[in-house]
């Protein structure tokens, strides 16, 4: 009695690892795509954004965020600034183009 109920767990164990192993092999034939972030991004100093940008970041809406570092962003033709904030523990960023408007 022994025997049989060792055998039939080995042969549960066995299938249950054929299983696996099948569904492994599947898994090698799907497609893998990989994006590539094409965006260029260069550190710019605070005093050199242009007038557009600085008027905005002292604007209401960024009312007592202190602009900490600032990027320049070519991606593709698009254009723009990133801005990293700060607001006491709080951080964040800002991405405005260089007429001073919001970009999403």
């Amino acid at each position: 009695m022994k025997k049989l109920i060792l055998s039939a767990a080995f042969l549960a164990f066995a299938g249950f690892s054929a299983v696996q192993a099948s569904e492994v092999n599947t898994m090698k034939n799907a497609a893998i795509a990989a994006v590539q972030d094409s965006a260029v991004k260069t550190p710019v100093k605070l005093e050199e954004l242009p007038e557009p940008v600085t008027t905005a970041l002292k604007s209401d809406t960024y009312k007592g965020w202190t602009p900490t570092e600032a990027f320049s962003v070519k991606e593709g033709a698009k254009e723009y600034y990133i801005i990293n904030v700060k607001k006491e523990a709080e951080t964040g960023s800002i991405k405005i183009d260089k007429d001073g408007k919001p970009v999403e």
